[in-house]
C-alpha cells in the first residue's frame, strides 16, 4: 500500500517485465547517450518487504539515477537484490562509498558494490551442421540487440558446436538469454545449453582459435585508416546504441574490404577487431 501510494503521489512510472520492475532507462527528461560502463551498482541483502518507495529515494540521494531495477519473485516479493544505474561513474562511486553497509531497517545492512554488466552469452550443443548464416537468421528473429557472434567446435561435446553471442547491453543479453532458454528446442531442433559466457570457456576458445594464414591478410597501411585499438574499445556498443536511438535496427557487418588495425592490444580476436574498427569509422562518418 505504501508503494502504491508513493507511485500515485510522485507520478513515477514503474514497468514490470520478465521478473524485474524497472524505473527509467532512460528516466523522464533524459537527453543524450546512455551512461558509460561502470555507472551501475549492484545492491544485495535487501529485506524482502522493501520496495522502490524506500529504495529509489535512498539511491537518488547520492546522484542522478538513469535506471533502477528491482528483481521480483512470482509472488511479488523482491528477490533480495537490485541494480541502480547512475548518470556517470562518479555517482556510482559515491553510492558505493555512502550506502554500502547502510542500515535500511534495524539490524539489516545492505551490500552495495560495482556491477559488472555481462553482455556475452554462450550457446552450447548446437548441431554440427549449423552454419553461420542459419544461426544469424535464427538469432535475429528470436532476439534484439545482437552485435555479433562466433561459432566454434564445442570443447565439451564431441559432436556439436558452441556459439558466443555479443549483445549491445546487459539488458539485451538478459532478454535474449530468456528467449533462447524458453524456445531453444523449437529454434535449434535439439536441447542446447544457454548461459552467460564463462571466462574459462572464453579462454579455451581463444586458445584453440584458428588464425587466418598470412596470405589471407592484406595491410593497406594508409595513415588515415590506421586506428589504434585503444580507440576501438566500446565502438560496437556505441554504434549499437546509436542505431537503437535512431530506430535503425541492429548493425550488420559485411566484411568485403580490408582495414589495417595495429597489433597493440592482447586478447582481441581478428573478426571482432575488424568489426570494432568498422564501427569506429561508421561513428566518425556519422559525426558521433
Amino acid at each position: 500500500m505504501a508503494l502504491l501510494s508513493w507511485v500515485r503521489e510522485t507520478g513515477i512510472e514503474l514497468v514490470q517485465v520478465n521478473g524485474q520492475r524497472r524505473y527509467g532507462g532512460p528516466p523522464p527528461g533524459w537527453v543524450g547517450s546512455p551512461p558509460p560502463a561502470g555507472s551501475e551498482v549492484y545492491i544485495a541483502k535487501l529485506p524482502r518487504d522493501l520496495y522502490e518507495d524506500t529504495l529509489i529515494p535512498l539511491f537518488q540521494s547520492v546522484g542522478q539515477l538513469y535506471e533502477f531495477r528491482l528483481m521480483l519473485t512470482f509472488s511479488g516479493l523482491n528477490r533480495g537484490f537490485a541494480y541502480a544505474k547512475y548518470s556517470d561513474q562518479c555517482s556510482a562511486g559515491k553510492a558505493i562509498a555512502a550506502l554500502n553497509n547502510w542500515e535500511v531497517q534495524e539490524g539489516r545492512a545492505i551490500l552495495v558494490c560495482q556491477s559488472f554488466e555481462k553482455c556475452e552469452l554462450s550457446v552450447d550443443g548446437l548441431p554440427t551442421t549449423l552454419c553461420h548464416r542459419e544461426l544469424e537468421a535464427l538469432l535475429l528473429e528470436a532476439t534484439e540487440g545482437l552485435l555479433g557472434f562466433t561459432l566454434h567446435a564445442s570443447p565439451s561435446r564431441k559432436e556439436g558446436k558452441v556459439a558466443v553471442l555479443t549483445y549491445s547491453s546487459h539488458r539485451a543479453a538478459a532478454l535474449a538469454k530468456k528467449a533462447l532458454v524458453e524456445g531453444n528446442i523449437g529454434l535449434f531442433k535439439k536441447k542446447v545449453k544457454v548461459e552467460w559466457l564463462k571466462p574459462e570457456l572464453k579462454e579455451q576458445l581463444q586458445a584453440h582459435g584458428e588464425k587466418p594464414p598470412p596470405s589471407s591478410v592484406r595491410h593497406l597501411g594508409s595513415p588515415e585508416r590506421v586506428l589504434p585499438s585503444s580507440e576501438l574499445r566500446g565502438a560496437l556498443g556505441l554504434l549499437g546504441a546509436l542505431c537503437q536511438r535512431r530506430h535503425l535496427g541492429t548493425p550488420r557487418f559485411l566484411t568485403s574490404t580490408f582495414l589495417w588495425v595495429r597489433e597493440d592490444a592482447s586478447g582481441t580476436v581478428g573478426h571482432k577487431r575488424i568489426k570494432e574498427a568498422v564501427a569506429r569509422l561508421a561513428l566518425v562518418m556519422l559525426g558521433c
